[in-house]
Parts: C-alpha cells; structure tokens; sequence
C-alpha cells in the first residue's frame, strides 16, 4: 500500500473511534475553539504536542519551528502570539524543548548548513551567552543537553520581551510563560522555567504602556 493512503485510512480510523466514544466529538469544536494554552514547540516528528499532553482538539493552540525559537523577527511566530494572546486569550504560553534536539546540536558545529545558519544563529547567540557554564561541562552529552536546557530558557525570557505578552499583562494579568523540556527516552515532561504576569525583566526590554514614547521624530 502507498504509504500516504495508508495515512488516509489511518484518519477514518481515528474518526471512527473518535466517534464511537462520543458521537458529538467534532461538533463541539467545529464552530469555535476556546484554548487555554499555547505551545511554542519544536517540528522534530518525535515530539507531537497533543499526544505528549494528552489534550483534545481545541485545548492546544500550536506553533512549533525548528529548536522551539522565539526571534523577534520571526513573524510567522509573532502573528501565531498574538492571536493566541490578545484574540484568543490564552492563560498560559508553553515552550518546549526536548534532549537530542538537532537544531541545537547543528549550531554547536562551526559546519555550513546554508540558509538555516540564519535561523541556528539565534542559538549560536544562547551558547556564547553562557559559554563559562558550558566550556566547565567535559561530558559532550551533559554540555550538549544543557544547551537544550538553556536555549528553552531564553526563549522564554524572548517571550516576556516582546510587547505583545507585557501588553497582556498590563491588561489581564495573563498569560504566565513556561519553558518546559521533553525526553524522547522517557517520555516524560519536566518544567525548567516559568515567569508569571509581571516578572522582573531588563530595564531595557520593558515596554511603557502609559507614558510619552522615548523617541521623537525631528522637528521641521
């Protein structure tokens, strides 16, 4: 069998059984979908948000790229956030990483892999951010699995910087940020970070809701 068919019928499968349990189950989210969290994951195939938190369709809202980045000049990413804050007004915005990620164990390479050294440059950053921590770890494994680790928790103080989370906590105390990992041996997940509505950020991140903007255009 062609193994894209084979992903056809493996779909009326799960409608099938879906349905047996309850006969409403797509009717209930065809109209509407009310999530209270967002996921910021990363593609790699392994890691299948919905399954890995046992979440239905419409609890989940996702975005997933390559290493789970949040750059600020990624718009695909920042439109995805925004939606999710300000229209459907999440609770909570989870990132999460995982061991063995390829994204993260490329950009600790000086290898050329073309177009996408622009998008590892973003962790390049990460390492060279925290490079005395890692350079004192001998192991490869425990150096490469805590750059893992700390990539998510940069991405997570990536989020509180950006204007769209700090105007949501301005306006509705929401949504508190997490920065969690996942093993691919275990399967289990652990929670590595977390800023709630608020945080203490660096000065120069911070965004002034209410008073005059800084700069000025010239006079004429």
């Amino acid at each position: 069998m062609d193994s894209l068919k084979s992903l056809l019928l493996a779909n009326k499968a799960w409608v099938a059984e879906k349905l047996q349990v309850r006969p409403d189950y797509f009717e209930r989210t065809a109209h509407e979908q009310t999530p209270q969290y967002m996921w910021i994951g990363c593609a790699d195939s392994r890691v299948p948000a919905e399954d890995i938190t046992g979440t239905e369709p419409g609890e989940l809202f996702v975005h997933r790229n390559v290493a789970n980045l949040v750059v600020h000049t990624d718009f695909n990413m920042l439109s995805v956030l925004q939606y999710a804050v300000q229209v459907l007004q999440v609770k909570h915005v989870i990132v999460c990483g995982h061991y063995g990620c390829g994204g993260v164990k490329n950009a600790m390479t000086n290898r050329d892999f073309g177009l996408i050294n622009k998008w590892l440059r973003s962790i390049k950053d990460v390492y060279r951010l925290y490079s005395r921590e890692l350079e004192t770890i001998g192991e490869p494994q425990h150096r490469f699995d805590r750059l893992v680790e700390l990539n998510v928790c940069e991405q997570v103080q990536n989020l509180a910087q950006t204007s769209i989370v700090q105007g949501a906590w301005s306006q509705r105390q929401a949504p508190t940020i997490h920065g969690w990992m996942y093993d691919l041996k275990t399967g289990y997940l652990k929670e590595l970070a977390q800023m709630k509505p608020g945080a203490e950020i660096d000065p120069i991140y911070r965004f002034d809701f209410d008073g005059p903007a800084s700069v000025h255009p010239p006079k004429r």
